[in-house]
């Protein structure tokens, strides 16, 4: 059979008759737009919005530079950088066809938490690059979000922004799946009747999402958690770490275990899979009873839900097709928005912590197997995520406002 291809009017072309794919349809000039928020009918109207009005405004905020978040849009909008090397499961495809997931990435943060994003994709993969642009473009905007970089510069180019920047920046693919990740297993928790102390877990997956979800996993008081690479489980005994993982491996695995996925899963309560891959059944059925398999990886989760509800008690994927979708899309809008209304100058993990156990406190008269996370269309949730970070930002004495 021929391969299919897309021609300059969004059809697939396969040597036969086409007809046009719904999905190039609707990105056909692209999924979103500017528009003003002021009227510009006359001159009157222009003068004010333009010159000469504006240049009162900028005389302001010359003199006084904080008054820029009071007459400008930079308090209500975020970046949402890339440079295209970890886009989705598609890998290194490069900024321009990174564009289609920034654009999706922005109209959420719009339509769930209400803040406006603007995609930027950024035709460099050089750390120091991508640091010293986004200082550069950071006075237009409130906040950055960094977006589908690969690991392990991801955790540099983070860490040096925060350092730099006065402005949150929190890198989605690490802490956004981190925060639904515990969200959901404290109210799998709640649902067996035991404390996050008492289980142990094994996080498959030593990359930006596993190295996240282990520390906030640590930080919110997890028994124990052992982290697996394609080498098996990461041990300080190790010799080939990288500097993320050896430090890494000095904050989990207290049980001091090493081998390999399968040899970690014996006994454990919890398995996290933000890897691919396809864990044997054997290696789940030699889980603790009433085990929770949160097996993430799209399109295809480590373990078929249907062989992990032979031996968990709670499954959940990252699939929109099953119950109980891990998806960023419950965080990071919230995250923001609360950040952004206090006018917070980093996200802490304190902020992190009070998003997750808000969001797990949405479903909490509904607790059952099949729901331990809300829906990403649940209405409660922004609301709810954007008041618990707010509030942890003041807590913390990280807010401005």
């Amino acid at each position: 059979m021929a391969a299919e291809i897309v021609n300059s009017q969004g059809e697939l072309d396969g040597g036969v008759e086409s007809a046009i794919d719904p999905a190039f349809a609707l990105h056909r000039g692209g999924k979103m737009a500017v528009r003003a928020t002021v009227p510009v009918r006359d001159a009157d109207d222009l003068s004010l919005a333009y010159t000469p009005g504006v240049a009162k405004v900028c005389s302001a905020i010359a003199e006084q530079p904080e008054l820029v978040h009071d007459y400008t849009w930079k308090s209500q909008v975020v970046a949402v950088v890339t440079d295209g090397t970890a886009v989705l499961g598609l890998g290194d495809i490069g900024p321009q066809a990174s564009l289609p997931v920034m654009e999706g990435k922005a109209i959420l943060f719009k339509q769930f938490g209400g803040v406006d994003a603007v995609p930027i994709a950024l035709d460099c993969t050089d750390v120091d690059e991508i640091v010293e642009t986004v200082v550069r473009l950071a006075p237009s905007f409130g906040g950055v979000n960094l977006e589908d970089i690969s690991a392990p510069r991801c955790f540099e180019i983070e860490r040096r922004l925060q350092e730099r920047l006065d402005i949150p920046v929190f890198h989605d693919d690490q802490h956004g799946t981190a925060v639904v990740t515990l969200a959901a297993l404290r109210n799998a928790a709640r649902l067996r009747g035991v404390a996050l102390g008492e289980l142990r877990a094994v996080i498959s997956g030593a990359g930006a999402a596993g190295v996240a979800i282990a520390r906030i996993l640590v930080e919110a008081g997890i028994g124990d958690v052992a982290v697996c690479d394609r080498k098996g489980i990461v041990s300080a005994d190790r010799t080939d770490l990288t500097d993320v993982k050896r430090e890494l491996a000095g904050f989990t695995n207290k049980a001091k275990l090493s081998g390999s996925l399968d040899s970690a899963m014996d006994g454990a309560d919890v398995f996290i899979g933000v890897s691919g891959g396809t864990v044997p059944e054997e290696a789940v059925a030699r889980m603790a009873k009433d085990a929770f398999v949160f097996a993430m990886a799209n399109p295809t989760p480590e373990i078929h839900p249907d062989v992990a509800r032979k031996y968990a008690s709670v499954v959940a994927t990252g699939r929109s097709d099953y119950p109980n979708q891990i998806n960023n899309v419950l965080a990071f809008p919230g995250i923001f928005a609360g950040a952004l209304q206090v006018r917070a100058s980093k996200i802490t993990e304190g902020m992190k912590l009070a998003a997750a156990e808000a969001l797990a406190a949405v479903v909490a008269d509904e607790l059952s197997a099949d729901c331990v996370i809300p829906s990403p269309f649940d209405e409660r949730v922004a609301p709810a995520v954007t008041s618990a970070v707010a509030a942890a930002a003041r807590a913390e004495g990280v807010a401005r406002r």
